[in-house]
């Protein structure tokens, strides 16, 4: 099955043969229509198997005697997953090809789903991290899809595959819990639930199981070969300031979502108004991380973007620091806004410095393998300063500091550069 190409902006051409050729063009455009369709509610997937535990978290600590440190294990494993399991994806994409595994991934997700209805710890558990290690691969999976799928629309793609990434864990987070205090259901049924857009996804998605691996290129047959090996990825400028960008960003936004209610909560907010306010969050979040890669796209200035996105991200910690309930709407808009960015760059990079899909492929295993480990550590960090300090100034300058860090690894990641460029024009 031919490879839809949406991004073709040319105008069609006066239909002056026979019909077939009208009717061709048009089972074109309505296989790619699919095809990116399929990507994105598969990408829409990737966050709400992990975002509907939160808001059930309390119920499973009474249901099942947890400690706040067991129960907080069901947030945290995922992440550590999308990190470690994403190594394995070039591996699996080899033996199985993008698309067929995408496919493959949806049931997985939807069985490590299911399985945390089966009313025992291991099963829990084994559910969480069978379903973390379909997102990883899915998390690494994407972005050389859309790169090889849509290189004529990658931005806007890349701005959509960042807004539901967004909009996922936000109806999640909103739906999970009345779904759990429903009539005749419970916490377990509600984590449930959450299968069915994950089998939609794969019906959707079946059309594209045809498509196997794509045959390797004949070396020499096209000029010299784009370094992609993962040895190469290392020692390479961009790669790596593609990978702490995502690792340092990733870490902001999971420190924020773990510890923003507790924050919120001994300033004096309720506890519902508290996970109202995270929800709501959301809302800018989403429209800057679609908008965001698009912007980026028709910037010269890519840097000037980047700056923007940690001012008003930094903006949004230093309200909280200094006037969190007081301006509690105003701060989390901004960290709305400066997040949804940041994670919108983040992809819209891995895509961006990438030559091809093959190379996209190499450095989105990179960028977020080693990035979600960073994430996974952001949480764990700002608790460990908390807990020694008592208060929250201190961990939040601590999250101011690693703000710096990203601005220097976007100024750099955002430069219009691929990767292997710089190594190229110092050997010529």
């Amino acid at each position: 099955m031919p490879v839809p190409h949406s991004g073709d902006s040319s105008p069609a051409p006066v239909a002056s043969g026979p019909p077939s050729h009208s009717s061709g063009g048009a089972r074109r455009t309505g296989s790619a229509i699919l095809l990116g369709t399929g990507l994105i509610l598969i990408g829409l997937n990737l966050r709400p198997a992990v975002a509907s535990v939160g808001p059930v978290l309390t119920d499973i600590q009474d249901d099942l005697g947890f400690s706040a440190t067991a129960a907080s294990l069901l947030t945290t494993i995922p992440v550590f997953a999308f990190g470690a399991f994403a190594f394995l994806t070039p591996l699996l994409s080899r033996r199985l090809g993008t698309h067929r595994l995408l496919g493959i991934l949806m049931l997985v997700l939807t069985a490590g789903i299911l399985l945390r209805l089966h009313p025992s710890l291991t099963a829990l558990f084994a559910g969480t991290v069978l379903l973390g290690a379909a997102i990883a691969v899915g998390n690494v999976l994407l972005p050389p899809a859309i790169k090889q799928d849509f290189p004529h629309r990658a931005g806007l793609m890349m701005g959509l595959y960042s807004m539901v990434l967004f909009v996922g864990p936000a109806i999640a987070s909103g739906a999970t819990a009345p779904l759990a205090h429903a009539p005749g259901s419970d916490w377990r049924r509600a984590l449930a639930i959450w299968a069915l857009p994950a089998l939609l996804a794969f019906a959707l998605w079946l059309p594209q199981l045809r498509r196997g691996p794509r045959p390797r290129p004949i070396s020499g047959a096209a000029g010299p070969p784009v370094p992609s090996r993962f040895r190469t990825l290392v020692t390479d400028p961009t790669a790596l300031a593609v990978t702490a960008h995502m690792g340092l960003q990733s870490a902001g936004y999971y420190t924020f979502l773990t510890w923003t209610p507790a924050l919120l909560q001994d300033a004096g907010v309720p506890a519902a108004e508290a996970g109202l306010m995270i929800a709501y969050s959301a809302l800018p979040a989403i429209l800057a991380s679609l908008a965001a890669p698009v912007v980026a796209a028709r910037m010269r200035r890519g840097w000037v973007l980047v700056v923007l996105t940690v001012a008003v991200t930094g903006t949004g910690l230093l309200g909280l620091l200094l006037a969190p309930a007081a301006g509690g709407y105003a701060w989390l808009t901004l960290l709305g806004l400066g997040q949804g960015a940041a994670i919108g760059l983040a992809l819209s990079y891995i895509v961006g410095r990438s030559a091809d899909a093959q190379q996209a492929a190499g450095l989105s295993t990179m960028a977020q393998g080693s990035g979600y480990v960073i994430a996974g550590l952001g949480p764990l960090g700002f608790g460990a300063v908390h807990s020694l300090t008592g208060g929250w100034a201190a961990p939040l300058a601590v999250l101011l500091l690693a703000l710096v860090l990203q601005l220097v690894a976007g100024i750099l990641a955002s430069q219009d550069v691929v990767v292997g460029e710089r190594r190229k024009r110092a050997a010529s």
